[in-house]
């Protein structure tokens, strides 16, 4: 068990998965939904442990993200509000210019296990 980590995330595979290991808040939304709980956290003085834009896949291609912070209560921690900011602002541009497409439900299985694997490899799981 990883002491004092929170998983948001708004694929279920990672809750299935990973609630073993650690505390998964599951997000009912958007990938973008998910990094503004996460920013919601920050503030409260949790703090990142992985970055919001991991991987290669462009947060407009895929409708998955899990993010890992250090589950803790104090001063926010400037360092991770500005890269969860940044990775919102990059988000929100990047939607702008084109939505995640309406993927069929075997492409999005593969976007869940890539996430999956994302967040495991990070967290050395």
């Amino acid at each position: 068990m990883l002491n004092n980590t929170l998983i948001i995330s708004n694929n279920k595979l990672v809750k299935e998965d990973l609630s073993i290991y650690a505390e998964v808040m599951l997000v009912e939304g958007s990938l973008l939904q998910t990094m503004e709980q996460t920013r919601d956290l920050i503030h409260k003085g949790y703090i990142l442990l992985t970055h919001p834009l991991s991987g290669s896949i462009k947060p407009n291609e895929t409708p998955y993200k899990s993010i890992a912070v250090e589950k803790r209560q104090g001063p926010v921690d400037t360092a991770s509000l500005e890269i969860i900011e940044q990775s919102i602002a990059r988000t929100k541009s990047l939607l702008e210019y084109r939505n995640t497409p309406h993927w069929p439900e075997k492409y999005l299985m593969d976007f869940r296990v890539i996430d999956l694997d994302l967040i495991r490899n990070a967290l050395k799981l």
